[in-house]
């Protein structure tokens, strides 16, 4: 493989690197006060998933989210976060990359409708496979470091 000024496996380590920048945006910017003590992510989710056109979403939704919203809540913040970590430091790096491929396969299932989100949810979902399959934890990485997944 031919590359400019860097070596294909670091060009692999600055898309990794990029998309664990990307989910920590996604978690810095949420309003954690709203989420935890208010529940304004949920409630958000819950109103788009009972408008959604599917109704296995519809089901899914009120039979995993609703009985436990605070968790739920939690998971979905924190999980951002330790993805973004994961990510930026290529620390069990291919169990982050499929961890967050099925976070944003979820968000693009239950924000089907809501264009304006579904470029940004793609285009990490696209990443992460093109990571994964190219094994773009072998340098630059935690993993790396330790002899993980080599």
């Amino acid at each position: 493989m031919r590359t400019i000024w860097l070596s294909g496996a670091e060009w692999l380590a600055v898309l990794r690197i990029g998309l664990g920048l990307w989910w920590l945006e996604s978690w810095r910017h949420k309003d954690r006060k709203g989420w935890f003590e208010r529940g304004t992510g949920i409630a958000w989710a819950a109103d788009v998933a009972g408008r959604h056109r599917w109704g296995l979403v519809r089901t899914g939704f009120r039979r995993v989210v609703e009985p436990r919203p605070k968790l739920i809540a939690y998971v979905v913040v924190y999980a951002e976060l330790a993805l973004g970590l994961g990510l930026v430091t290529g620390f069990l790096t291919p169990v982050a990359l499929v961890a967050g491929l099925l976070l944003n396969l979820l968000y693009l299932t239950l924000m089907i409708h809501d264009w304006a989100e579904q470029g940004q949810n793609a285009m990490m979902a696209l990443i992460s496979l093109v990571a994964l399959f190219a094994m773009g934890w072998q340098v630059w990485s935690l993993d790396a470091a330790f002899g993980l997944f080599l």
